[in-house]
C-alpha cells in the first residue's frame, strides 16, 4: 500500500492562502498583489533550483484535493468549471474531489479525470487507494482538507515549502489539528524557499 503524502507551500507563519479569495484572486491576498507569487515563486521563477519538489507535485498515482482548490464555484454546480488547470491538467491520474454537491465525474486530456466524492475524507481516501493501487496518494490541498486529514491521522508524509514571509491572516495548517509528533526526514534552502519533509509518527 502507497504513502499518503502531502506537499504544500506555506508562508513562515503557516499560511497557505490569505483572506478575501476570489476568481482573480486564488490565493487571497497575500500582500503582492494576491495571486500567490510569493508563495509559489520557488516554482515558477526559479524552477531550476527545486526540480525534485516540483515533480514530486505530480508524482503520485491518485491525487485528493477540496473543493476551494479546485476551483471559486461555491454551492450548487451552476456553471462549468473544470479546474484551475486547463484542457489538460498536470496530475495525469485520477483526482478525487471533495465536495458537498453530487457531480458525475469529469475526464480531462492527459489522463486526468476528476471525480466528486460527497461522502467524506475517508471515502475519498479509500477510492484514491484503489486508484493509486501500490503508489503514492497525494493530498493536495488546500490547508482545510489537509489539516481534516492530519487530525484523522490518515498522512504519512508532510512537504512543507516555507517560504519568506508572514501573511497574518487567512487559512492556516494546522488549525485545529491537536498535537502530532513528526520526525524530520530532509531539510534543504533555495532562493525564496525551504523545503522541510516529515514524517508523520503514529
Amino acid at each position: 500500500m502507497g504513502k499518503v503524502v502531502c506537499g504544500i507551500s506555506i508562508s513562515l507563519d503557516g499560511y497557505s492562502a490569505g483572506l478575501d479569495q476570489t476568481e482573480e484572486r486564488p490565493f487571497g491576498d497575500d500582500g503582492s498583489g494576491g495571486t500567490g507569487e510569493r508563495m509559489h515563486a520557488w516554482m515558477f521563477e526559479t524552477p531550476e533550483e527545486n526540480p525534485e519538489e516540483i515533480a514530486q507535485m505530480t508524482a503520485a498515482k491518485a491525487f485528493i484535493m477540496g473543493r476551494n482548490m479546485f476551483g471559486p464555484v461555491r454551492g450548487e454546480w451552476d456553471r462549468e468549471w473544470n479546474g484551475w488547470w486547463g484542457p489538460n491538467p498536470p496530475y495525469h491520474a485520477p483526482v478525487f474531489v471533495l465536495t458537498h454537491h453530487a457531480r458525475e465525474p469529469q475526464p480531462m486530456e492527459g489522463g486526468t479525470t476528476y471525480t466528486f466524492v460527497t461522502d467524506g475524507i475517508e471515502s475519498a481516501l479509500a477510492q484514491a487507494r484503489e486508484a493509486a493501487g501500490d503508489g503514492e496518494i497525494a493530498v493536495m490541498g488546500g490547508a482545510t482538507t489537509v489539516n481534516q486529514f492530519l487530525a484523522a491521522g490518515l498522512i504519512d508524509e508532510l512537504r512543507l515549502h516555507i517560504t519568506p514571509f508572514t501573511m497574518g491572516a487567512g487559512t492556516r495548517l494546522f488549525e485545529g489539528v491537536g498535537q502530532l509528533n513528526l520526525e524530520q526526514v530532509s531539510v534543504r534552502a533555495a532562493t525564496g524557499v525551504t523545503h522541510v519533509v516529515y514524517r508523520v509518527l503514529r
